[in-house]
């Protein structure tokens, strides 16, 4: 058998996907290719969890996928004291393969992937745990004033109708600045500093943890009792951004019941205290398809740490996304025609 030969340094039509073109990929696009991907049968439950390696100065995670005829891997580096470098937490890349022959389709910046599937799973989660359609518009308030923070405000304010923002983070100049950021909109913004944050806290109809405490932020009772909480910043049993108040009184989301034990913290204390059972934790899955309906009443909290099928589902979109602007005429199947 004759093996196809290629240019020295080339990767077959292997894409490179920058920030700048995984930000032409709108947070709407990645919400509903995640939705559509659990209404079709997707169960986060059987899906390869993250693996960790340590590293000489933090950790590599390693994030394996597969779905029909697209495969992938993310690769990220989390590394603890870059801030002190001016570097990011968060550094990786994602690996794309498709179609039956799996070839290398596209390299995608990680990180920019990041940015984009984990609003858009805090999204998904907001869209299904609202209580009822929302009428009036929403008041948001964003623990933390780094990317995620900064992605999740993004998303939101594209997706609902904000009608004030408040901003909660250590770094004063950081926090006026992430104000700033968008007060031209006219979208009033406000910024707290942690130990005054009471009344961002009680106002709000939507709050979104991105922080990297490893203690509860606020009090939990603070809580509307018809507010939305999403908690996305611990991604280690022994950390948490919530309290043990908040979980007793909310009905509690999660993204998969096997990736909580693993990595939740601000569920698997709680669990371990006897403030909730197993039992009392909604799978998003079976929220969004319809098998399981929150009972009235309560604030709703959503925990996610993240998981590999939301990266590639997303990613896929990303890729699609690129090849439809490099080339106009091309199906909208970009797995057409793959031997």
């Amino acid at each position: 058998m004759t093996v196809p030969t290629r240019p020295p340094g080339s990767f077959g039509g292997l894409q490179l996907i920058s920030e700048e073109a995984v930000a032409e990929t709108s947070v709407r696009v990645a919400v509903d290719a995640l939705e559509a991907a659990l209404r079709a049968g997707l169960d986060p439950e059987r899906e390869t969890p993250r693996s960790r390696v340590a590293t000489q100065s933090g950790e590599l995670l390693v994030m394996p996928a597969t779905r029909g005829e697209y495969t992938g891997c993310k690769l990220l580096t989390s590394t603890p004291d870059n801030a002190r470098r001016g570097l990011p937490l968060i550094q990786g890349a994602f690996v794309l393969f498709e179609g039956p022959g799996q070839r290398p389709a596209a390299l995608i910046d990680g990180t920019a992937l990041t940015n984009l599937r984990t609003p858009a799973v805090s999204a998904l989660a907001v869209r299904h745990l609202l209580p009822g359609a929302p009428g009036d518009p929403l008041r948001l308030t964003v623990f933390g004033t780094g990317p995620q923070a900064r992605a999740h405000v993004e998303a939101m304010l594209a997706l609902y109708e904000i009608s004030e923002v408040a901003i909660v983070g250590r770094d004063g100049p950081r926090r006026e600045r992430l104000a700033a950021r968008w007060d031209c909109r006219e979208v009033p913004v406000r910024a707290f500093d942690p130990g005054s944050c009471a009344e961002a806290v009680t106002g709000a109809d939507v709050i979104c943890c991105c922080t990297s405490a490893a203690t509860p932020l606020f009090d939990g009772a603070l809580v509307k009792g018809d507010a939305v909480v999403v908690a996305i910043g611990s991604h280690s049993p022994h950390r948490r951004e919530v309290d043990d108040t908040l979980v007793a009184r909310s009905r509690v989301v999660v993204e998969s019941l096997a990736s909580t034990r693993l990595e939740a913290g601000d569920i698997v204390m709680p669990l371990s205290a006897g403030v909730v059972r197993a039992e009392d934790l909604y799978p998003l899955r079976d929220v969004v398809t319809g098998r399981a309906r929150l009972p009235v009443g309560g604030p709703r909290l959503f925990k996610g740490t993240g998981m590999p099928w939301q990266d590639l589902v997303v990613a896929v979109e990303i890729y699609r996304t690129h090849l439809a602007g490099r080339s106009p005429m091309r199906p909208a199947d970009p797995t057409a025609g793959v031997a």
